[in-house]
């Protein structure tokens, strides 16, 4: 079960054993597969940013590369040039957490002195050696997100909670406090259409690692594929899976549209707590 239940990202206390909080997700890439060039400018990147928290966003991930598949790999300099001024813009403007979507150590480490508060790692610490030292001496946050470079599993969720196990056992040894790390599933990475059902369906036994969940599904091929839908339509069906987040206790939900993803966690935590009294 679960054993983390507050931790601290930047300023703000999160209480991630009873609530489910929003991340809003900020492309700052030309290439995103549902934003792209959106928002890869000052101005636009601000606009984003202060509508995600007028509608209820906890904290923003910054991304600077688009890692949708088949997605092509930028410099450490680009990226860097794309999110570390846009973060100390938001960190000057608004008081919100603010986490850098990446995997590259320089571009971490950019960002973590730019003012950002935690790094959302989608390669769970195993791509870049150096990152998890750098993110224990800062003592920022991280997300750690399952990934693997092939599908051949022997038995799916256990082989997922094992490459987990793996990843919290670099955190640790490199010097990561325990209530610093959130694990992320990896839906759509890594994962067949039907794994990435499956591990939604079973995101109850992933809180068995110890640690807060985060669930990034939002306007994925999982959903497009299953109702038969382009990206822009895709807002319903996120939903959905955003309630099955709350329902399985997952402490985040990394979304495009906060807004709506917002009231439909409010809801599903209000039927929750109904159903306990």
């Amino acid at each position: 079960m679960q054993k983390i239940s507050r931790m601290q990202i930047g300023s703000r206390w999160f209480d991630v054993a009873e609530k489910t909080y929003i991340m809003g997700i900020l492309n700052l890439t030309p290439d995103s597969f549902s934003d792209g060039g959106r928002f890869n400018n000052r101005d636009a990147a601000l606009r984003q940013a202060e509508k995600m928290i007028e509608e209820g966003a906890d904290l923003i991930d910054i991304g600077g590369e688009s890692t949708r598949p088949g997605y092509q790999k930028i410099t450490e300099e680009e990226e860097i040039n794309r999110t570390a001024p846009i973060i100390e813009l938001i960190k000057e403007r608004f008081d919100i957490p603010v986490s850098i979507d990446t995997y590259k150590t320089e571009v971490a480490l950019a960002a973590l002195q730019a003012g950002a508060d935690m790094v959302n790692d989608i390669w769970g610490l195993k791509y870049d050696s150096r990152l998890a030292k750098v993110i224990a001496e800062s003592k920022a946050a991280c997300c750690l997100m399952h990934n693997r470079d092939n599908m051949q599993y022997q038995n799916f969720m256990e082989d997922v909670k094992s490459d987990l196990k793996e990843t919290v056992k670099i955190a640790r040894d490199a010097g990561i406090a325990e209530d610093k790390i959130i694990l992320d599933p990896g839906v759509g990475f890594a994962k067949t259409y039907e794994h990435n059902l499956e591990v939604i369906c079973k995101l109850k036994e992933l809180k068995e690692l110890g640690f807060p969940v985060l669930l990034g599904t939002s306007r994925k091929s999982v959903i497009g594929i299953t109702l038969d839908l382009p990206v822009e339509e895709r807002l319903e069906g996120t939903l959905v899976t955003t309630v099955f987040g709350v329902t399985a206790g997952c402490a985040f939900v990394r979304v495009h549209d906060v807004l709506q993803n917002k009231r439909a966690v409010q809801m599903a935590e209000a039927v929750q707590e109904g159903w306990r009294a």
